[in-house]
């Protein structure tokens, strides 16, 4: 048995190897982004290449790719998150732990993906996405407390 490098626990026969090889597709956005990691941890970036959406194929830019995956020493790829749209697109939130040079290495990306032709394909990815801004509201003195006691702000809690 062959762990996966997604970090699935499972086999790597049973859980990204059978999306590499080509014999089934991914059936969700996460797990293509674990079959392109696991690819990527194992210089397969014929898998990698393939996953791209035919807009970006052109930007990929196989000699980095190959330069870089040589280079680095695959620690960890760690979802932390993502959702499903119901218009056949996706979003993957995720960490990747790694070491460079000989430095421990951190990179934060959301991965947008579409679904085409019955296959999830990744269309971009944002670099440290930021999370939305807080909304703070504004309570005024003699506004009804936010805690729900039915009295006016300066006598409950803003007092």
């Amino acid at each position: 048995m062959i762990p996966c490098p997604c970090g699935s626990g499972l086999d790597l026969a049973g859980c990204c190897g059978p999306f590499i090889a080509g014999t089934a597709d991914a059936p969700t956005a996460e797990a293509v982004m674990r079959a392109r990691y696991t690819a990527f941890t194992q210089g397969n970036l014929d898998y990698v290449e393939c996953t791209h959406a035919p807009e970006i194929a052109a930007e990929f830019n196989r000699p980095e790719a190959e330069r870089a995956a040589a280079e680095v020493e695959w620690d960890s790829v760690e979802i932390t998150g993502g959702a499903e749209a119901g218009d056949g697109t996706a979003t993957v939130d995720f960490t990747l732990r790694f070491r460079r040079n000989g430095e421990d290495m951190v990179q934060r990306e959301r991965a947008h993906f579409r679904h085409d032709g019955g296959r999830w394909l990744y269309v971009r990815g944002d670099l440290n996405p930021k999370a939305p801004p807080r909304q703070v509201v504004k309570v005024g003195r003699n506004d009804p407390c936010p805690c729900g006691s039915g009295k006016k702000h300066k006598k409950c809690c803003g007092a």
